[in-house]
């Protein structure tokens, strides 16, 4: 690769500048996300004991607030993390899973993908929460359980990434996915477990959504075309 003017190369100060810039720029959904984490994040650090139960309770899409608030709650509960200290483990995995999968299906798609994960993540497992409680399996005090973060979209991002990584890394990376998502939900798995299988199983079916599906329906001949 050719320097840049003034004998720079490409790593040098302001090269590796422009190419943070590009990296956001073509992720900025990731990155408005991760902002708005790490502004709520801070909000609970520095807020007293009292005061941050209360908020990470008060933003829960818990069956509580999904009753009450139903819209407000399945949208904010996706903006915090109850641990403010592993915000910065959240930062490196938006950066290697989130932002890889917006920059390679675009903005919208990776929104429809990990909100739609979200969404359906977080009614399913407190249907689950709902249905153990009315069975007496679990205690009503359930009803108001912490139920906050970004775990499910980041499940449904891992899913789509699969199809991102050329073989044979694709299936190394497959098979991690599958024991880091698979053995909680095989060892005493708890409704947050339930939660991750379903947005990661929706991140494997939005195949049809990613750019190397596109690929291979372009690549295959039309009826009464020979290959």
């Amino acid at each position: 690769m050719e320097p840049l003017r003034g004998g720079r190369s490409w790593w040098s100060g302001r090269g590796l500048a422009d190419r943070v810039k590009d990296w956001v720029r073509t992720s900025p959904g990731t990155h408005i996300w991760l902002l708005i984490i790490g502004v709520t994040s801070l909000v609970i650090a520095s807020a007293s004991e009292g005061l941050g139960q209360f908020l990470v309770h008060r933003t829960s899409s818990n069956i509580h607030e999904l009753n009450e608030h139903p819209l407000p709650s399945l949208l904010i509960s996706g903006f915090w993390i109850e641990r403010p200290g592993s915000f910065l483990l959240y930062a490196v995995m938006f950066e290697l899973v989130h932002a890889n999968v917006e920059r390679w299906v675009g903005t919208w798609r990776w929104l429809l993908i990990v909100g739609g994960a979200h969404v359906a993540a977080t009614l399913a497992s407190q249907e689950l929460v709902l249905l153990a409680i009315e069975g007496h399996q679990l205690p009503r005090s359930m009803t108001h359980v912490v139920d906050i973060g970004v775990s499910y979209g980041l499940a449904a991002a891992a899913g789509v990434l699969t199809y991102r990584l050329p073989p044979p890394w694709r299936y190394v990376y497959l098979v991690a996915v599958l024991v880091f998502f698979g053995v909680p939900l095989t060892t005493g798995a708890t409704f947050t477990d339930f939660g991750h299988a379903i947005a990661l199983v929706m991140g494997f079916a939005a195949w049809p959504l990613t750019p190397a599906a596109a690929v291979v329906e372009e690549a295959e001949p039309e009826p009464g075309q020979s290959p």
